[in-house]
Protein backbone atom coordinates (compact mmCIF):
# COMPACT_ATOMS: atom_id res chain seq x y z
CA UNK A 1 0.00 0.00 0.00
CA UNK A 2 1.58 3.55 -1.32
CA UNK A 3 -0.90 5.40 0.67
CA UNK A 4 0.19 6.57 4.15
CA UNK A 5 -3.50 6.06 5.83
CA UNK A 6 -4.30 3.14 7.26
CA UNK A 7 -7.11 0.95 6.40
CA UNK A 8 -8.78 -1.46 8.25
CA UNK A 9 -7.20 -4.80 6.23
CA UNK A 10 -3.74 -2.93 7.02
CA UNK A 11 -3.00 -2.96 10.64
CA UNK A 12 -0.71 0.08 12.11
CA UNK A 13 2.96 -0.65 12.83
CA UNK A 14 4.00 -1.41 16.70
CA UNK A 15 7.51 -0.78 17.21
CA UNK A 16 7.65 -3.08 20.43
CA UNK A 17 7.65 -2.07 23.88
CA UNK A 18 10.78 0.49 25.17
CA UNK A 19 8.78 1.99 27.97
CA UNK A 20 7.98 0.80 31.21
CA UNK A 21 5.75 2.72 33.75
CA UNK A 22 6.39 1.75 37.77
CA UNK A 23 4.61 3.09 40.36
CA UNK A 24 6.61 3.49 43.65
CA UNK A 25 5.76 4.77 46.88
CA UNK A 26 8.91 6.33 47.89
CA UNK A 27 10.69 8.14 45.26
CA UNK A 28 13.96 8.53 46.51
CA UNK A 29 14.49 4.71 47.10
CA UNK A 30 13.22 3.50 44.08
CA UNK A 31 15.66 5.77 42.23
CA UNK A 32 18.41 4.48 44.14
CA UNK A 33 17.62 1.21 43.34
CA UNK A 34 17.02 1.47 39.86
CA UNK A 35 19.74 3.62 39.07
CA UNK A 36 21.58 0.60 40.93
CA UNK A 37 19.89 -1.94 38.41
CA UNK A 38 20.53 -0.10 35.55
CA UNK A 39 24.04 1.05 36.03
CA UNK A 40 23.04 4.67 35.43
CA UNK A 41 22.18 8.08 36.26
CA UNK A 42 18.60 9.19 35.59
CA UNK A 43 18.21 11.31 31.96
CA UNK A 44 14.74 13.14 33.92
CA UNK A 45 14.37 13.58 37.36
CA UNK A 46 12.01 15.42 38.58
CA UNK A 47 10.08 15.60 41.90
CA UNK A 48 7.05 13.98 39.69
CA UNK A 49 9.06 11.38 37.70
CA UNK A 50 12.36 9.93 37.48
CA UNK A 51 13.33 8.21 33.88
CA UNK A 52 15.97 6.17 33.31
CA UNK A 53 17.41 5.09 29.47
CA UNK A 54 19.09 1.45 29.61
CA UNK A 55 19.93 -0.57 26.68
CA UNK A 56 16.98 0.91 24.31
CA UNK A 57 14.72 1.29 27.22
CA UNK A 58 12.85 4.02 28.94
CA UNK A 59 12.17 3.02 32.64
CA UNK A 60 10.28 5.36 34.54
CA UNK A 61 8.93 5.92 38.22
CA UNK A 62 5.96 7.69 38.73
CA UNK A 63 5.28 8.72 42.57
CA UNK A 64 1.97 7.44 44.03
CA UNK A 65 1.19 5.91 40.77
CA UNK A 66 1.04 9.97 39.04
CA UNK A 67 -2.33 10.75 37.46
CA UNK A 68 -2.86 7.72 35.58
CA UNK A 69 -3.45 5.94 39.26
CA UNK A 70 -0.93 3.40 38.27
CA UNK A 71 -1.02 0.54 40.99
CA UNK A 72 1.32 -1.66 39.11
CA UNK A 73 4.27 -1.53 36.25
CA UNK A 74 2.86 -0.84 32.86
CA UNK A 75 4.40 -1.23 29.65
CA UNK A 76 4.25 1.15 26.58
CA UNK A 77 3.85 -0.55 23.12
CA UNK A 78 5.43 1.99 20.97
CA UNK A 79 3.12 2.50 17.48
CA UNK A 80 3.29 4.69 14.80
CA UNK A 81 -0.38 5.94 15.01
CA UNK A 82 -2.12 5.54 18.21
CA UNK A 83 -6.15 6.64 16.92
CA UNK A 84 -5.46 3.46 14.72
CA UNK A 85 -4.06 1.07 17.07
CA UNK A 86 -6.75 1.97 19.67
CA UNK A 87 -9.17 1.34 16.90
CA UNK A 88 -7.71 -1.63 16.51
CA UNK A 89 -7.43 -2.86 19.84
CA UNK A 90 -11.05 -2.03 21.00
CA UNK A 91 -12.47 -3.99 17.39
CA UNK A 92 -10.25 -6.98 18.70
CA UNK A 93 -11.72 -6.63 22.61
CA UNK A 94 -9.45 -4.33 24.53
CA UNK A 95 -11.40 -1.16 26.39
CA UNK A 96 -10.20 1.83 26.78
CA UNK A 97 -8.70 2.95 29.77
CA UNK A 98 -7.47 6.35 29.26
CA UNK A 99 -7.95 7.65 26.14
CA UNK A 100 -4.71 8.91 24.29
CA UNK A 101 -4.12 12.45 25.42
CA UNK A 102 -0.56 14.41 24.70
CA UNK A 103 1.84 14.27 27.90
CA UNK A 104 4.43 16.62 26.49
CA UNK A 105 6.43 16.92 23.51
CA UNK A 106 4.50 15.73 21.31
CA UNK A 107 4.03 12.21 23.20
CA UNK A 108 0.64 10.44 23.12
CA UNK A 109 0.08 7.83 25.25
CA UNK A 110 -3.51 5.85 26.25
CA UNK A 111 -4.08 2.41 27.83
CA UNK A 112 -6.41 -0.05 27.05
CA UNK A 113 -7.31 -3.37 29.18
CA UNK A 114 -7.40 -6.83 27.79
CA UNK A 115 -10.40 -8.96 28.45
CA UNK A 116 -8.41 -10.31 31.78
CA UNK A 117 -8.60 -6.34 32.70
CA UNK A 118 -4.48 -6.22 32.53
CA UNK A 119 -3.25 -2.73 31.58
CA UNK A 120 -1.39 -1.88 28.07
CA UNK A 121 -0.15 1.09 27.64
CA UNK A 122 0.19 2.56 24.08
CA UNK A 123 2.18 5.17 23.01
CA UNK A 124 3.26 7.47 19.86
CA UNK A 125 5.91 10.13 19.24
CA UNK A 126 5.39 12.88 16.98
Amino acid sequence: MTSSSTSSSTPSTTLGIKTVLHPVSDLAKAKAVYAALLGTQPSTDESYYVGFEAAGQHIGLVPGGGPQGLTSPVAYWHVTDIEAKLAELTAAGAIVKDAASDVGGGRLVATVTDPDGNVLGILQDR
